[in-house]
């Protein structure tokens, strides 16, 4: 198992109408010494049985079924048992190009990189076969130092690059001598990535995009009402202060990209909170809306952070003024929006 150079990671769940695509995207790769561990984690469909199908014709591929336990615990569960050099965490909706294995793996040898970082696409379907194309990427460097990386990294941030693990490859000796882990919590990835280039010194950004994310399945985690998304969104914040703290680094672009993500993900929690979805009463949702646009981290976010759009400015605009009501009408029309005409939203929203 020595000449395994890229161990895939993919947690399995429910995922039946999409998971042969993800595999042959990765039986496709122009890199060829890679083993996949497959969690199924108590998949309620044929999710798992597939799985199994696949690994009977490609020795490659190896199947684990256990429990449900979540996202996080199925990728713990495959991290001991990976024989890569190098880890890659792959979801089971998605699918990725085929060169993607071998560039990140050459760039990463080239550099005895720790972490690669690349571009990716962002495919919002709002029909079965119709879909809208974001590309997240920046110029290709090769970081010379731990700290010329973490004083860049806020750009890298910007453009959500350091916030998921599927667009990344990982040294297998770094994860496991630093024992990081997926935290057993809703949206795991983030906090796993802090970890990771908390105290990571040899980093390398390529800007080719591989991997497609597929937003707008209707039955996704990022589709779903989230009655503690607003605390999430707290906690997030609070993650990036401390990392920004521990690295040392305050410069006025890093201070202003922090605000700004920030301010940004409370309109989504506003959303979150208007959507069709929410259980609250009205009076409920008016309080809920209220004590975002109140608090004092909202309010110290409006001062610093500058929006990129014209469109984000006239957003802000009702929570700088504390009108609840019509901060509550803002948040029902991105409701509708993003229900109604996603190809619209995922234009408004990847233009913010």
């Amino acid at each position: 198992m020595s000449d395994i150079k890229i161990t895939a990671i993919m947690p399995v769940y429910n995922v039946e109408n999409f998971i042969g695509k993800c595999i042959e995207s990765l039986q496709a790769q122009t890199l060829t010494e890679w083993e996949l561990i497959a969690v199924d984690d108590g998949s309620p469909d044929n999710s798992g049985a597939i799985c199994d199908e696949y690994a009977k014709k490609d020795s490659r591929i190896t199947v684990i079924h256990k429990e449900n336990g979540g996202a996080p615990s199925a990728r713990n569960t495959a991290i001991p048992k990976a024989c890569g050099e190098y880890l890659y965490f792959v979801d089971s909706d998605d699918w990725a190009e085929p060169t993607m294995f071998e560039d990140m793996y050459n760039s990463a040898k080239k550099n005895n990189a720790q972490l690669v970082v690349a571009g990716f696409y962002i495919d919002t379907y709002y029909s079965d076969t119709e879909f809208y194309t974001q590309s997240q990427t920046l110029p290709t460097k090769e970081f010379k130092s731990q700290r010329e990386f973490r004083e860049y990294a806020h750009k890298m941030f910007d453009k959500n690059l350091l916030y998921t693990p599927w667009n990344k490859l990982f040294e297998r000796k770094y994860i496991m001598d630093n024992n990081i882990l997926f935290k057993t919590t809703f949206w795991d990835d983030f906090p796993f990535n802090l970890d990771v280039v908390r105290d990571v010194e040899r980093v390398v950004l390529l800007e080719n995009c591989y991997y497609h994310f597929m937003r707008a399945r209707a039955d996704s985690e990022t589709a779903k009402y989230r009655s503690d998304m607003y605390e999430k969104r707290e906690e997030e914040h609070g993650w990036m202060l401390d990392l920004y703290k521990y690295w040392n680094v305050n410069s006025d672009e890093s201070r202003e990209m922090i605000y700004r993500r920030y301010i940004e993900r409370v309109i989504g929690c506003i959303e979150n909170v208007t959507n069709s979805a929410c259980t609250l009463t009205f009076r409920e949702k008016m309080q809920e809306i209220k004590n975002m646009i109140t608090s004092e981290q909202v309010r110290k976010a409006l001062k610093i952070a500058v929006p990129n759009s014209l469109v984000m400015k006239l957003m802000l605009i009702p929570i700088k003024l504390k009108f609840t009501f019509l901060t509550y009408l803002e948040g029902t029309f991105i409701s509708k929006v993003k229900s109604g005409n996603v190809k619209l939203f995922a234009k408004l929203k990847a233009n913010r």
